[in-house]
Order: C-alpha cells, then sequence, then structure tokens
C-alpha cells in the first residue's frame, strides 16, 4: 500500500502540471534504472515501424511518447521483469493507476481485464509444456509465466515475467502485416491473446499424450491376473500440473468474452471481431482441461480400485495355502499327543496311511480352490 501511495503522488501532482496532456512530463532519458528493464520500444505509424531520431541509439520511452505526440501513432514499449523502481518512471510518464502497475510488478496475478480511465489492464498466463522422457511423481509438466497488458490511445505497453513466453518472435511477424498494425494498439493486444491460447492448444495436446499413456498403463493387461495398477504418485502429479493449467484459463474465458462482445473505446471495432476466435479457441481449450480433470480423476479412483482387488487377490491366495497347510497341521498335531491307545499306532502301514490321507486332502482342497478361482 506504501508503494501505491507513493506512485499517487507522483503521478498525479505531474498530470495538474499539464492538464491538455493525459501524460506526465516526466523524462525516461534520465532515469536510467528504466532501460535495464526494456526489452524493446518502438513507434509504429500507419502499420510500419518508425525509425528512430538518433540512427545506432535505442529509443527511450519518453522519445518514443515524444514522436508520438509530434507526428501520431502509437508507441510499443516491452519490459521484463521490471522493479517498482524501474517501472515506476515509465508509470509516470503513461499515466498508469497504481494499482495495475502493482500488479505488473508483483506478478502471481489472476487473468483478468480490467479498465482505468483511458487504460486497459489485462494479465495473460503463459503456459510452457515441460519435455520429459518419462512421466515420475516429481516431473514438472507445464511452467508458468505472465504477460500483462497496458492498451492505451496511443501506447501499449508489455510487462512479462517468467523465462519463456517472449514475444520477439511475434512482434517481428506483427509488423510484417502493417496492415493489421496500423488497427493500433488493440490489434497488438488481440495478437498477444491469440499467440497465448494458441500456446494453450499446444500444451493441451501435449498433455493429452501425457494422460493417454498413463491411461493405457493403468488398463493394459498383465497377463500375469489382475493389473497392480501404476504409481499413483505420477496420477497426483499430472492431476496437479492440470490444476495449474486450469488456473489460467478458466478466469481468462470472461475477459476474452468481454472484449469480443462489449463495445470499447480502446479496441477497434474491426479487431473486436477477431476476439471472437479467440474466445471460441479459448472455450475449447477449456472444456478440453475439464475433461483432463475428470479423466484423472476416474483414472486415480480405476487404479485405487485396482490395488484394492489386488490386494484382496493375495489375500485370497494366503488363505487358501493357509488352508491347505491346515490339514497336515491338524493331523500331525493329533498324533502328536502322548497316548499309548491310539488308532493304528502300531500298525505297520498306519504312517503310510496317514500321509496319504493328508496328501489326498491337500489335494483336493487344492483342486477346489484352483477351480473357483482362489489359486
Amino acid at each position: 500500500m506504501s508503494m501505491i501511495r507513493d506512485l499517487r503522488a507522483v503521478v498525479r501532482p505531474s498530470l495538474r502540471k499539464d492538464s491538455a496532456s493525459p501524460y506526465t512530463s516526466y523524462d525516461a532519458t534520465r532515469d536510467p534504472r528504466a532501460a535495464s528493464a526494456v526489452v524493446d520500444c518502438a513507434v509504429y505509424r500507419d502499420g510500419r515501424r518508425v525509425s528512430c531520431d538518433k540512427p545506432g541509439e535505442a529509443l527511450t520511452p519518453h522519445e518514443a511518447m515524444l514522436q508520438v505526440r509530434r507526428d501520431g501513432g502509437f508507441a510499443w514499449i516491452g519490459l521484463h521483469e521490471p522493479t517498482e523502481a524501474e517501472f515506476a518512471g515509465i508509470a509516470a510518464e503513461f499515466g498508469l493507476h497504481p494499482l495495475a502497475v502493482e500488479d505488473a510488478v508483483h506478478a502471481h496475478q489472476r487473468p483478468k481485464l480490467e479498465r482505468y480511465d483511458d487504460t486497459l489492464f489485462t494479465v495473460f498466463k503463459t503456459i510452457h509444456y515441460v519435455e520429459h522422457a518419462e512421466l515420475t511423481a516429481t516431473s514438472e509438466v507445464v511452467e508458468t509465466g505472465e504477460v500483462m497488458c497496458f492498451t492505451g490511445r496511443d501506447f501499449f505497453i508489455t510487462v512479462r515475467h517468467g523465462g519463456h513466453g517472449s514475444l520477439r518472435a511475434l512482434r517481428s511477424r506483427l509488423q510484417d502485416e502493417p496492415e493489421l498494425l496500423a488497427k493500433g494498439p488493440s490489434a497488438v493486444l488481440h495478437t498477444i491473446a491469440d499467440h497465448v491460447v494458441d500456446g494453450y492448444l499446444a500444451v493441451a495436446d501435449a498433455m493429452q499424450v501425457d494422460i493417454d499413456d498413463v491411461e493405457n498403463e493403468v488398463f493394459a493387461p498383465t497377463g500375469k491376473g489382475v493389473s497392480r495398477g501404476v504409481d499413483a504418485g505420477r496420477i497426483y502429479q499430472l492431476k496437479r500440473e492440470v490444476l495449474e493449467f486450469k488456473r489460467a484459463v478458466s478466469p481468462l474465458l470472461r475477459p476474452m468474452q468481454l472484449l469480443s462482445e462489449r463495445p470499447m473505446r480502446l479496441v477497434d471495432p474491426d479487431i473486436q471481431k477477431y476476439f471472437r476466435d479467440v474466445a471460441d479457441h479459448l472455450a475449447r481449450v477449456q472444456e478440453q482441461v475439464l475433461g483432463f480433470d475428470e479423466l484423472l480423476n476416474s483414472i486415480l479412483q480405476a487404479n485405487l480400485a485396482q490395488a484394492a482387488v489386488a490386494q484382496n487377490e493375495d489375500m485370497r491366495k494366503i488363505t487358501s495355502w493357509a488352508a491347505i497347510i491346515a490339514v497336515p497341521t491338524a493331523v500331525c498335531g493329533v498324533y502328536g499327543m502322548n497316548f499309548d491307545h491310539m488308532p493304528e499306532l502300531h500298525w505297520r502301514f498306519g504312517y503310510p496311511m496317514v500321509l496319504g490321507l493328508i496328501a489326498t486332502v491337500c489335494y483336493a482342497i487344492h483342486r477346489t480352490l484352483k477351480r473357483n478361482g482362489w489359486l
């Protein structure tokens, strides 16, 4: 909260100094800390990237906004994991709301869409599939990151967290489509949303393979009777990763629906139509993720049931052999008593007869239990 008060103290007095402009008079060139988090900074006009006024030098956010105010177009600034000090100057330069700035700096936010005055603040969770040779109880299946987007009338700011999800290739691809880029910052917002959701589709397909492998192992015939299932820890781990995936997908569905259905000043009407396609793809991914969750629940229940059946099978075998062993134990126990007058005690063939009787009874019990499936 102290950071919010500090940012408000920076933004509001500056706004009062220049009531004709929605931006402050902060000069980012005087603060070298801001440049350390900036990955790329450019001005786009008529769908094309504008060359810097100083060839060979990187454009600063302040210089980008000066060009935009002077000649039109919009500025696109990309940052990677900025600190409070690094982002404070840019926040002041573009008049970003302190609450949105706090979310962008500290990350770990729920996907959402919020409007602050003339700025849209959007949070996306990026998902990266981690390749693994074999799924174990400790395997990491997905890695998550975040991309926060500030969409203004003539600027677009991205704040990325995490080691993956770079937007460099996306920026390059978008620069090859000037007719789309000419639509302004909302075109960039759509492209990032589409890029993130396409990543969800790829991860969902990869996770489907992992779930199919576990399912096949659980229900695969062993050739030795009842299957004993697989390590439940593997299923739990996969379920945890699906839950992480679900947390990225489900909250984003409502923001995409709003962007596709509700008219917004900052979103070009032509671009708004494209958000419907993104929302449709996202709904498809959500159905897949919910299906994964239910399927893993069923697989886990089946695996536990198989383990219980296998334990029952073991107990039946142990009980069967105990019943067979009880026969010679009982007979030998009777003839082990110290009495002189016992049946067939002094008969010459008494001992072979008792052994034969024991063998016959044990064989009969074994055959009966085997026929009934206990052995």
